[in-house]
């Protein structure tokens, strides 16, 4: 064998080592690189943090999904509490109201931030249906034992002390959102209600936001209590009555037989009937065969009274 063949020979396996080798190790690398970015993609997904803490969780704890996301939470629960001692006293006159209607139930609830832009964000909207949902637990366990019509008014320093499903408090998860969202927000006020099974539940939410099927939300709100309707239409009364109510705001309800006392009139029953300005409500009332027992009217940011509370 000549030194020329053998060293054509050396020269070939050399090439194959040192372009080959480099070209297996740019594939390891792409594989891991894809791995890292799936596992940073679905840390983003299932936790909504930024790129940049979810990145640095996950190098933190190497690679470790469960570790990260725990980590995440804490981080942002001590810096949701930093900022909203920091942004505590900022007006928050924007917000939401939501409402949920069950089997012989509902609560309505108002949910305070400083904007609207926050207001339309879907972290802020899941805090509004937590609130609702945290509302409506305390309302069943204390409600066990009652019978007949049962209303509940919570202000802001009982709706802070109820717990979540998840065992954290409404005043921590108040913190958390307000840590992602950079504003100032606050749960407000809450009602819940519970009727025989004779009774009926009307709602109106106006100035709704959509894709919220759970919950209702929007700017204002109403609760409407009654009796009888006629049969299968019971539905459409209560959100005809919800849509006076919100529309013309009425303190109390006053009687069947009150007489208008002009266009201040602050009475449900002797009002002019929104949806027929030719009769009252109590004249549309009769015409449905039905009884108005109670009702509550919600307007994000407005002044509450003490009486109200």
């Amino acid at each position: 064998m000549s030194l020329g063949f053998l060293f054509r020979t050396l020269t070939r396996d050399l090439a194959k080592v040192s372009v080959c080798q480099p070209v297996r190790s740019l594939r390891t690398g792409d594989r891991l690189l894809a791995a890292e970015k799936a596992l940073l993609m679905k840390l983003r997904k299932s936790t909504g943090y930024t790129f940049i803490n979810c990145k640095k969780a996950l190098e933190k704890f190497d690679n470790d999904i469960a570790q990260a996301e725990s980590w995440l939470h804490e981080q942002a629960q001590k810096e949701g509490w930093t900022k909203a001692n920091k942004l505590e006293g900022r007006k928050a006159k924007e917000g939401l109201i939501g409402l949920f209607i069950g089997n012989r139930e509902a609560v309505m609830v108002e949910v305070n931030c400083e904007t609207d832009f926050v207001a339309r964000n879907e972290k802020f909207q899941q805090l509004v249906k937590d609130v609702a949902f945290a509302t409506l637990a305390h309302h069943r366990k204390k409600g066990q034992s009652q019978t007949g019509y049962v209303k509940s008014v919570l202000a802001a320093d009982e709706l802070n002390k109820l717990s979540m499903a998840e065992g954290a408090s409404l005043a921590d998860q108040v913190a958390l959102t307000i840590g992602r969202l950079g504003e100032n927000m606050s749960v407000k006020r809450a009602v819940t209600v519970g009727i025989p099974a004779e009774w009926h539940i009307g709602s109106y939410v106006h100035g709704g936001v959509s894709g919220q099927a759970e919950v209702a939300m929007g700017r204002y709100g109403a609760l409407v209590v009654f009796q009888g309707g006629k049969e299968g239409e019971q539905e459409v009364l209560g959100r005809k009555l919800g849509q006076h109510v919100v529309g013309e705001a009425p303190v109390s309800v006053g009687n069947m037989d009150d007489l208008p006392c002009g266009e201040s009139e602050t009475r449900l029953l002797p009002q002019t009937f929104l949806g027929d300005p030719s009769r009252t409500v109590a004249q549309f009332l009769q015409g449905q065969r039905a009884r108005v027992l109670d009702f509550v009217r919600f307007q994000c940011g407005e002044t509450v009274s003490e009486e109200e509370k």
